[in-house]
């Protein structure tokens, strides 16, 4: 008894889809991707780390990371395709993340995103686009802008 045999007499209807082509995943988010990669390597005690693929604001983001001493040097490898990077892990970060949709953020509003967010007011970073780049909450609040989140590190 074949499925063709069974479809014409039942009222029962089964349809059959064959899938020839592999299933690809998609990457959202590149920055999440990187922050994740970065956070995962950090948990299991790596001191390098390969990121692929690279982008400007990944970049922006490792320079204020790298800035306050969570990460080491870092080296952007040009390939020819979408570029890799490779970063020395210091072994103080305890967690970095990507804040997605990217939320308008006004100079007053930066206060309730720190008491959210990172875990004390002494450490950690918000990392906002702003109309001068990519600068920590610091920064922003002393240039007096605001801006979109993009993340946070501590």
């Amino acid at each position: 008894l074949t499925l063709a045999d069974l479809a014409p007499k039942s009222k029962l209807f089964v349809f059959v889809k064959e899938r020839s082509a592999k299933v690809k995943m998609v990457r959202m988010s590149v920055l999440a991707d990187c922050l994740k990669t970065i956070t995962n390597a950090e948990k299991r005690g790596k001191r390098q780390v390969l990121i692929r693929p690279s982008s400007k604001v990944v970049v922006k983001f490792l320079q204020s990371m790298q800035q306050h001493g969570y990460i080491g040097e870092f080296e952007i490898v040009d390939d020819h395709r979408a570029g890799k990077i490779v970063i020395e892990l210091t072994g103080r970060l305890n967690k970095c993340g990507v804040i997605s949709p990217r939320f308008d953020v006004t100079q007053d509003e930066i206060e309730k995103w720190i008491v959210n967010l990172l875990p004390s007011r002494q450490f950690g970073h918000l990392v906002l686009t702003t109309t001068y780049g990519i600068m920590t909450h610091e920064e922003a609040r002393r240039k007096k802008t605001g801006g979109k989140i993009l993340g946070f590190f501590y």
